[in-house]
């Protein structure tokens, strides 16, 4: 049981509880322009063939729910890590490509690569942090969050970032935003309701964690998302071993890791594929496995 919280304490657990202000800044500064609304309005008339949703690390794998969104609006829809984007598919860098760009600070070395090789062909669409980056300064578009200074691991700008991206997965639909700023509200309490018992959590997540060598976090669909992040922040943090993964690429391999010494986290995510999720719940707990399901509830 972990007894002395005080290990804990410092700036980045500031930044993790200054979250629920970070979204509702963001949420304030989220306008349309004229230049992303002529944008969307060529995504609708059918001038781009393709959307290319792009970033690293946490910046990527908040791309998964705004690429079903896209999807299953009827665009073509593609998500690619920035870095095998300029280096192996710069093919798409075309009048034809939408693309939207998410990195917090704007000027990492694959967003500057980024601007450099597309040199304007492709319409960009820019998700960061950072107003005066060269990644906000040479987009045709931007949704600036609001997260302010982040002390290190990535917290607030990626809570901050996937509400932009579900605003601009809206926009892009051409969806009523006034629906969607209500629903986005609900994001602020909700955030700061669970972070208010965070010494609770933590001792909870303490003692299921122990003795474990191996973490793994599991889902489908938008809770991608989710545990590719979430995996990511538990090795940059805590210099852990944790993978992130889909539910069913669990199945082929790692099922073979199962042991007193591995943890699954299972995502419930959505009624789709819901009880694909909680079969794969019970399998774990049928092989004496270690597991825990993450629900809505």
């Amino acid at each position: 049981m972990l007894e002395d919280l005080a290990v804990i304490e410092g700036e980045y657990l500031r930044d993790i509880l200054h979250q629920p202000q970070a979204l509702e800044n963001t949420l304030a500064g989220l306008e349309p322009s004229k230049p992303l609304q002529d944008l969307a309005a060529r995504l609708n008339k059918g001038r781009f063939h393709r959307v290319v949703l792009t970033g690293m690390g946490a910046s990527f794998h908040a791309l998964h729910p705004l690429n079903l969104e896209l999807i299953s609006h009827g665009f073509t829809a593609l998500m690619v890590e920035t870095s095998e984007l300029v280096h192996y598919k710069s093919q798409f860098f075309d009048p034809k490509t939408l693309i939207v760009a998410v990195s917090q600070s704007g000027q990492s070395a694959e967003m500057v690569r980024l601007v450099q090789t597309n040199h304007q062909r492709s319409a960009v669409i820019a998700i960061t942090n950072t107003p005066g980056s060269p990644l906000a300064r040479h987009a045709d578009a931007a949704a600036i969050t609001q997260a302010g200074n982040e002390f290190s691991v990535s917290c607030k700008t990626y809570v901050t970032a996937l509400m932009a991206l579900k605003w601009l997965g809206d926009v892009l639909c051409e969806r009523d935003l006034r629906r969607t700023r209500q629903e986005l509200k609900h994001a602020c309490p909700a955030v700061a309701a669970y972070l208010a018992d965070w010494k609770a959590c933590v001792r909870t997540l303490a003692e299921l964690l122990k003795d474990i060598r191996h973490l793994f976090l599991v889902g489908r669909g938008a809770s991608l998302a989710t545990v590719g992040t979430g995996a990511l922040i538990v090795k940059e943090s805590d210099h852990f071993h944790a993978e992130g993964m889909s539910s069913a690429a669990f199945r082929h391999g790692p099922f073979e890791m199962l042991s007193k010494e591995t943890f699954v986290l299972v995502f419930a995510g959505d009624t789709k594929t819901r009880d694909l999720n909680q079969r794969l719940l019970s399998d774990i707990l049928q092989e004496e496995g270690r597991a825990e399901l993450v629900d809505r509830d």
